[in-house]
């Protein structure tokens, strides 16, 4: 096995990085072609989620292939060779295995313990497979990474430990609420219609939000994602509309999820701004957080922020404040342009402190947990490169959340006791895989010396037939098969123990030694390799192997 894997990831790059580094659909495709075109390699397999770009290959030679593979990936990605070169990562042989193992069962991800990077897995697997560049080896460690993936989440508690990017950043934005509760009665838009967009909007479904809004593209898909949607869910309000809507829609919705394929920026600062500065209808639904222990607010700015909240209409993202002979009223506002609402925003951020004591918010003298007040746009950008612009981070009533501040969060995230027991599992299958691909590489050799053995004794069969021709057939026969056992036997000892040796670190000299011993044709052991499982199973089938 010589196999090599070169990439980079949110632990090795900044997101900066990571996002022009980014690898379009067709770009991965012509990766993998330039990739097994290069002379050092014979299989090629691309990895490219919003987090990482790994280029895994079957390579002849270590350092020629870690130059043709790094100058690839730099090329495909459009970042100089050197810019990129410090934040690349190198593993080889059980290593790699390891790698990959190990980022299968979610703990190299940004979340971890997710699952979803084992449907991108499978994805990589299929484009190497359709592409015909995934091999014997690329074949046997994606499908092998996918079982332990599997088996990491079903015999250990993995998934307490993290979650998919969706539900973090989803808990992100809600800022230490529940997020069922955050999201209840919200409408929301979803910008895109692949894998990250579809979890994102079943997600959002889940959690209660009262309606999702799919925009993408190719319009068709959006209203297949829409029409499934309601399907499982049917109390949810559920429609597809164009791309271009998405701007009209941005004034009515409460949060907006954006996973795209596009190079360029989806959504602009002054997209968000003008659709915060635009008129918003009433919202579908907003959550009162009760309280037994908060003093009374004043009659007077209760009245303010309840007209304020009435007028704008907008779900409000801080906690609801309720008082006897008073309606439930948003902590957090907007700045749709109201005068009113823009000063008691910004007394809020300014001094939030005063207004909350003023508002009665304080509770035994300490200062309420009031996340993002006025917010009124909750945004996920969960696409690499970025679907919205980092600049909407400083835009008053806008609350974006993006891979980069996912990453800074999730650096401080807890890590499930779990863990160990994966990473067990992980080194575990690594050593079974390991074996069982070194025992796999020693096969051709010991098929190509039963398939010289079996020539041998057709060979002195037919010699002894022309020197013997009274034998009967019976007799032939049997002079055949006493031959053909002998030969079986002296072998069965020897070949059985040089694929338990074979199965062992430094293996592979034991098929060295076979065809230096027994003077083996190198062209006919790589014809037995070429062959495959087909070709194995018909010289069983005839008793030669």
């Amino acid at each position: 096995m010589s196999l090599l894997v070169v990439g980079l990831s949110h632990r090795s790059a900044p997101v900066s990085v990571l996002e022009r580094a980014a690898l379009s659909a067709d770009a991965q495709l012509k990766l993998l072609q330039d990739a097994v075109a290069a002379e050092p390699t014979a299989e090629a397999a691309v990895l490219a989620t919003c987090n990482r770009i790994e280029l895994y290959a079957d390579v002849d030679k270590f350092h020629a292939g870690v130059a043709e593979l790094s100058t690839l990936l730099a090329q495909h990605c459009g970042v100089g060779l050197e810019e990129l070169t410090p934040y690349l990562y190198v593993h080889y042989e059980d290593r790699a295995v390891h790698h990959l193992f190990s980022v299968a069962c979610g703990l190299d991800s940004m979340v971890v313990g997710e699952g979803q990077i084992l449907g991108q897995i499978k994805d990589a697997l299929a484009n190497a497979q359709e592409q015909h560049t995934a091999g014997r080896l690329l074949n046997d460690l994606f499908q092998q990474a996918l079982r332990v993936g599997k088996r990491a989440h079903s015999e250990t508690g993995i998934d307490r430990a993290g979650q998919s990017l969706v539900t973090f950043g989803l808990e992100q934005l809600a800022d230490g609420r529940p997020v069922a509760e955050w999201a209840a009665g919200k409408r929301a838009l979803v910008i895109g219609a692949g894998s990250m967009s579809s979890l994102a909007a079943a997600t959002l479904a889940r959690v209660g939000a009262a309606e999702v809004v799919v925009a993408n593209r190719t319009y068709e898909r959006a209203q297949h994602l829409a029409e499934l949607l309601v399907e499982q869910h049917p109390a949810l309000a559920a429609r597809a509309v164009a791309m271009d809507a998405v701007a009209d829609e941005l004034t009515r919705v409460d949060i907006a999820v954006s996973c795209t394929g596009a190079t360029g920026l989806v959504l602009t600062a002054d997209v968000i701004t003008t659709a915060l500065a635009g008129p918003v209808p009433a919202a579908v639904g907003a959550h009162a957080a009760h309280s037994s222990d908060l003093r009374a607010p004043d009659g007077s700015l209760v009245a303010r922020l309840a007209a304020a909240a009435a007028r704008d209409g907008r779900i409000a993202e801080g906690h609801d404040v309720t008082h006897e002979g008073h309606e439930a009223c948003p902590v957090g506002l907007d700045d749709a342009g109201h005068a009113d609402s823009l000063d008691l925003h910004g007394s809020w951020a300014d001094n939030g402190t005063a207004l909350e004591r003023e508002a009665g918010l304080v509770r035994d003298g300490a200062k309420a947990h009031v996340p993002h007040p006025g917010v009124r746009l909750a945004l996920l950008d969960l696409a690499m490169p970025r679907d919205i612009d980092a600049a909407v981070h400083a835009i008053a009533g806008a609350h974006l959340v993006d891979i980069e501040s996912l990453a800074e969060a999730s650096a401080d995230a807890p890590m499930a006791a779990d863990v160990d027991m994966v990473r067990g599992i992980v080194a575990d299958e690594v050593a079974a895989f390991g074996a069982a691909q070194r025992a796999a590489q020693i096969t051709p050799t010991v098929v190509a010396l039963r398939t010289m053995a079996a020539e041998v004794v057709d060979n002195e069969v037919a010699r002894l037939r022309g020197r013997l021709p009274d034998l009967d057939e019976r007799q032939q026969a049997e002079v055949v098969q006493t031959v053909r056992r002998v030969v079986d036997k002296l072998l069965h000892a020897p070949t059985v123990r040089v694929k338990q040796l074979a199965g062992e670190p430094g293996g592979a000299g034991y098929a060295d030694a076979l065809r230096t011993l027994f003077d083996l044709d190198p062209e006919t052991v790589a014809a037995v390799s070429k062959a495959g499982p087909a070709y194995l199973a018909e010289i069983k089938k005839k008793g030669r192997a």
